[in-house]
């Protein structure tokens, strides 16, 4: 259609429009320089001879009349096709009109009191046009790419700063199709389900490696409303939670079981159900997962790893069994925001008086189904900064990789008796355990897994089950290792014999013989480049395509130069030394030691009285003061599992210490966990509290077990009813016991040493008069 055509036609049908494409068209044309447009443009004002912003800036500028431009479109035209090519001016119109066309999606989104209905039919409405985004000016598609991320997931800048370069508009069709919301919902999606939609536009848009990362795939989701939570609170009349965050610590780890029989025994407002009913109906019997999706977790500085819930679901049986787990599931997900942990970790960071709602992420668990189990062939968590490097040889931006058999749940939660594989996709080949005999040892012995039949999620020994599923098992091959003897071998055909119980887990073949470590290399450094930090990524496979499940800024503490360790210590002074997986750091003076004696906490046998030493520790943990005191004790501190091989601590039972130590005999059972790549082990970096693993019976290591052991204890002065634990937990005045000195730890990740020493306040030259290494 000729120019002539088009402004015939806007004429007739549409002035308005007309009218504003005239304008921008003689800016248009004075930008190009064109000093008759100028001319113009000057007419336009009531004093001609004046041009607006010529006098003093604190005077109001003359106003144009741009009304008068109806009357002058034509020779505004006339000018335009005079100094301009017909083509480009064809092409301005046509790109205003579109403009124009499209304006009232942004209409919708910037207006506050709209609601997500409204945002999904203006989206739809915006598909139903005759154009693509690509074909609208590109402040345009800024502007309307930032509307709908700032609108659907986040105001968080940074989030904002790097989606808008990665998302388009067409990301949120089928998006907004699968949320579930309340009426009139005003929510947003959360953290952890904005951290997987740019995770995934990175991927599918990034420059480079598109043979790698364009075989990642995201497990189907539904999602849930953040306000679905305010809107069940009201819904049950239980508004007096809102006063929980600003109780007494210990009157809110009391009072949460009761909290969250609460919420499992409230209802959902019907248009909830309804719209739990369509993701069901959508997502099918496939085993789900519901997990949490908070407007403060998954930023920077505030990852929330592991204080919120996620829970499996079998998902089978009938319709409306299926259906009642679901809600019942979110409900529990929902009370969690009101857990001691979260509590006690939003505080830390002067979160406490922000407010905070909680969206869900529904989706489909990736895995196979396997004779009457459901499972991943593997999973895993992957960070782009390696924060513990087992060798010298690994830097920090090696990464590190935890893998597992089964379910994830093994390499996020610190399990109290078992192992993941451990590996740096940078320096795949620097393995943590070489010898066979430690391969063996350390190797995962046990899975989780969802039993269809039990309708529950299970956990197995990795022989039984591959004793009863043999080859079924997707990837078998990759992931297991033949025992022969003192060997270790690869798995063929001849040499595999499940019901022997000779195959251990390795992931030999994955790791040597698929992309999947390049994969791992090429998403994090992707990831991190483009989102600006480093990056923290759970995934699984379900022996076909490896799946991202979720992606989060990686709570980090700054790269630090290794403590100098004298060549000679004084044995007097030295309380204890270590020599394997060292960090680097320096720790604060220390004035007390919270220790828990491994002999004595072996012999207790009574459940409840192992859970008081836990609590007893985080009572400590809120007197003694902060970064001052460490803890010292057996076993893996804070895991899942039986609770005798590791004291039952949580977060904010810990969370000011300044150091754990964990302490491994070669009388006991316990053996410390590299728990790098937990969330209990981010919880400690983002805390700034040192992790040391501590070897007593290691040749060369000095251990001053009198001292930890025959000092006076001052654990009934600060807690008079712990007097039964005194057997078992001390409580040290290092100063009281060392003639005024204190405690000082120095760490050193160059030499694999750290030693703790008693040294005079003050005495810090000390420590580079002769230095080793």
């Amino acid at each position: 259609m000729g120019i002539q055509k088009t402004l015939a036609k806007l004429q007739e049908s549409e002035r308005g429009l007309l009218l504003r494409i005239t304008r921008r068209m003689i800016n248009y044309l004075c930008w190009q320089g064109i000093s008759d447009a100028e001319e113009l443009l000057l007419s336009l004002s009531a004093n001609a001879l004046e041009k607006p912003g010529s006098r003093d800036e604190n005077v109001p500028q003359a106003r144009y009349d741009f009304k008068a431009l109806a009357s002058m479109k034509d020779e505004v035209f006339r000018l335009a096709c005079e100094h301009l090519s017909a083509g480009e001016v064809e092409n301005c119109i046509e790109s205003w009109v579109r403009e124009d066309r499209t304006a009232f999606l942004v209409d919708v989104m910037e207006k506050p009191n709209n609601s997500l209905e409204e945002i999904s039919a203006a989206l739809d409405r915006f598909r139903q046009l005759e154009f693509e985004e690509d074909d609208l000016p590109p402040a345009m598609q800024a502007s309307l790419r930032v509307a709908l991320l700032r609108r659907i997931f986040s105001e968080q800048l940074d989030f904002i700063n790097s989606a808008k370069r990665f998302a388009r508009v067409s990301d949120f069709y089928e998006l907004v199709e699968r949320m579930v919301s309340p009426s009139n919902s005003h929510g947003k999606l959360g953290g952890k389900s904005a951290g997987i939609f740019l995770a995934t536009n990175v991927i599918r848009r990034v420059e480079g490696d598109h043979d790698l990362l364009g075989e990642i795939r995201l497990p189907r989701t539904w999602y849930l409303s953040s306000d679905g939570l305010l809107d069940f609170i009201r819904y049950n009349n239980l508004d007096d939670v809102y006063s929980r965050k600003y109780m007494d610590i210990e009157q809110i780890r009391q009072d949460y079981p009761h909290l969250v029989q609460v919420f499992k025994n409230s209802y959902f407002a019907p248009e909830i159900i309804g719209g739990l009913s369509r993701a069901l109906q959508d997502l099918g019997n496939n085993p789900l997962i519901v997990r949490s999706s908070s407007l403060l977790e998954d930023r920077s500085g505030s990852a929330f790893s592991g204080k919120y819930k996620s829970l499996f679901l079998p998902n089978q049986g009938r319709w409306q069994e299926r259906l009642d787990a679901l809600i019942d599931a979110i409900a529990e997900v929902y009370a969690s925001i009101f857990g001691p942990d979260p509590i006690e970790y939003r505080a830390e960071r002067n979160l406490i008086d922000v407010h905070e709602e909680m969206g869900i992420m529904i989706q489909q668990v990736v895995g196979q189904r396997v004779g009457r189990y459901f499972l991943p062939s593997f999973s895993g968590v992957a960070f782009s900064n390696n924060q513990f490097r087992w060798s010298p040889r690994i830097r920090q931006d090696d990464g590190l990789v935890r893998l597992v058999p089964g379910l994830g749940t093994r390499a996020v939660d610190r399990i109290s008796d078992d192992y993941p594989i451990l590996l740096a996709p940078g320096q795949p080949t620097l393995r943590v355990n070489v010898t066979p005999g430690e391969i063996m040892r350390y190797s995962p012995s046990k899975l989780d897994l969802i039993n269809l039949e039990t309708n529950s999620f299970e956990t197995m020994r990795v022989a039984d089950l591959l004793a009863e599923v043999g080859l079924d098992y997707p990837g078998v091959m990759r992931m297991i290792s033949i025992v022969d003897e003192d060997r270790i071998a690869r798995p063929s055909p001849l040499n595999v014999d499940f019901e022997s119980g000779n195959a251990v887990v390795t992931f030999e073949g994955l790791v040597t013989g698929t992309r999947f470590v390049k994969q791992m290399r090429s998403l994090l450094e992707h990831l991190e480049e483009e989102t600006g930090g480093p990056v923290d990524v759970e995934f699984a496979s379900d022996g076909e395509s490896l799946y991202l499940l979720q992606c989060r800024p990686q709570g980090y503490s700054a790269e630090e130069a290794p403590s100098p360790i004298p060549a000679e210590l004084p044995p007097e002074r030295v309380l204890f030394s270590a020599g394997r997986f060292v960090s680097n750091g320096r720790v604060p003076p220390i004035t007390h030691i919270v220790y828990v004696d491994p002999g004595a906490y072996d012999q207790i046998s009574d459940l409840a009285e192992l859970k008081k030493v836990g609590r007893a520790v985080g009572r400590l943990n809120k007197i003694l003061r902060r970064k001052q005191f460490i803890l010292m004790g057996p076993g893996r501190w804070g895991s899942r599992g039986d609770i005798r091989l590791g004291v039952d601590v949580g977060y904010s039972d810990i969370n000011n210490t300044s150091v754990l130590i964990e302490i491994a005999r070669k009388k006991g059972s316990y053996v410390p966990d590299l728990s790098f790549g937990t969330h209990f082990f981010q919880d400690l970096v983002e805390a700034g509290i040192r992790y040391l693993p501590l070897y007593p019976d290691d040749e060369g290591i000095l251990f001053n077990e009198e001292f930890f052991t025959k000092s006076k204890s001052i654990l009934t002065e600060l807690l008079p009813s712990c007097e039964s634990l005194s057997g078992v937990l001390r409580v040290i005045d290092v100063a009281d016991q060392a003639e005024g000195q204190v405690l000082r730890l120095l760490m050193n990740a160059d030499l694999d040493q750290a030693v703790g020493l008693l040294v005079l306040p003050g005495q810090d030259n000390f420590f580079t008069e002769d230095v080793a290494g």
